[in-house]
């Protein structure tokens, strides 16, 4: 099979956590014989060292700089793939779309990475990455968000012909245990790009632990926060850490936090990406509440979800290290039966296998 993707990124991991998905998903898909075409839009943001995996080996990346420039190779090699995958935050997602349904391409599919998002702004203002009229174009409309979200929203509300979940996952090779970071060694550690919405989880989770206990170490690492937040002294601050790293950051903490963004937390079964790839290190993690979580980890044996800073402080002083390591080698036992790259690769490649129909 040939799949043609247009995407946010593959090539760069600064800023997104798009590139990690792709990489991860593409390149099993491509070790099951298929080959894989990537479009990506020439971000000025990703270029020099923020783009960190300029020649994926298991992918053709085609970066352009104007679409209408690259839109009739692009068409034309979509028209002769077996299947055209279009991705959320594409660089001018709408033309994209609208160019690929006009010239024939079919089958289309879109691949939201984001869809509570996209949904809270198509019933707002709208996105610059997709309109709700084009959501019909699409074959099947895959999501990172399952449950009852996609039913009542993206068929019913938005339209969907078919709405199927394609949960994130982690590549297995790449995120394993570790030995320990010297650098990076602290009681609690996240990463995360800055969210407004995901912000109060980070206050209330780690920051004000860090308050209550001066003692222990805490870490955040993640670009694009404000400059004027106050950090406790006990808290350090990472702006960026490449994909090579997060393995280690992983391993050497005694403990990771999950925050998830407030429309993830709405729809549920929305799994971040960190969640998987924390888990199949071995990390034992800490993870704010939200509907669905129990579908992918068994709360109090893979994760602890506490309700307040007060049992976040109780974790960190109370549990001992077997207890803890137990957490995590639970959560990893339980990625590698369900949430590895192979395994959504080979969902991938039957979600894809759609007859040809004819577009709205």
């Amino acid at each position: 099979m040939k799949l043609v993707v247009v995407g946010l990124s593959i090539s760069s991991s600064w800023g997104n956590g798009h590139a990690t998905t792709y990489r991860a998903l593409l390149r099993a898909f491509a070790a099951r014989g298929h080959e894989v075409v990537f479009y990506e839009w020439d971000a000025p943001w990703y270029n020099g060292e923020n783009r960190d995996l300029p020649h994926p080996e298991f992918c053709r990346l085609e970066l352009y700089r104007e679409w209408c420039a690259t839109a009739p190779r692009a068409i034309a090699e979509a028209r002769e793939a077996d299947a055209t995958l279009v991705g959320s935050y594409v660089h001018e997602g709408q033309r994209v779309i609208d160019d690929l349904a006009a010239a024939g391409v079919d089958p289309l599919f879109f691949y939201d990475i984001d869809t509570p998002v996209t949904v809270a702004r198509l019933r707002a203002d709208g996105t610059e990455y997709l309109r709700q009229d084009q959501v019909p174009l699409f074959a099947r409309y895959l999501s990172f968000t399952g449950g009852p979200f996609l039913q009542e929203v993206l068929e019913k509300e938005m339209g969907a012909r078919e709405a199927r979940p394609l949960y994130c996952s982690v590549d297995t090779d790449t995120y394993r245990p570790l030995a320990a970071d010297p650098e990076l060694r602290v009681d609690l550690g996240y990463m995360g790009t800055y969210a407004p919405d995901r912000q109060p989880v980070l206050e209330r989770f780690l920051v004000e632990p860090a308050r209550r206990l001066p003692e222990q170490r805490f870490m955040v690492a993640g670009p694009q926060y404000p400059t004027g937040i106050q950090w406790p002294e006990n808290v350090r601050h990472l702006p960026h850490l490449p994909p090579a790293r997060h393995p280690a950051f992983y391993a050497s903490a005694g403990w990771q936090l999950n925050a998830t963004r407030a429309d993830m937390v709405a729809a549920g079964w929305s799994p971040s990406v960190r969640l998987f790839e924390a888990a199949a290190c071995g990390a034992a993690m800490i993870s704010d509440r939200w509907p669905g979580i129990e579908e992918f980890f068994t709360p109090g044996r893979e994760i602890l979800l506490p309700a307040d800073s007060a049992e976040v402080v109780e974790v960190l002083r109370g549990t001992h290290p077997d207890d803890r390591r137990a957490i995590g080698a639970a959560a990893r036992e339980r990625v590698l039966a369900a949430h590895t790259a192979g395994a959504r690769a080979a969902e991938l490649e039957e979600l894809l296998k759609v007859g040809a129909a004819s577009l709205p």
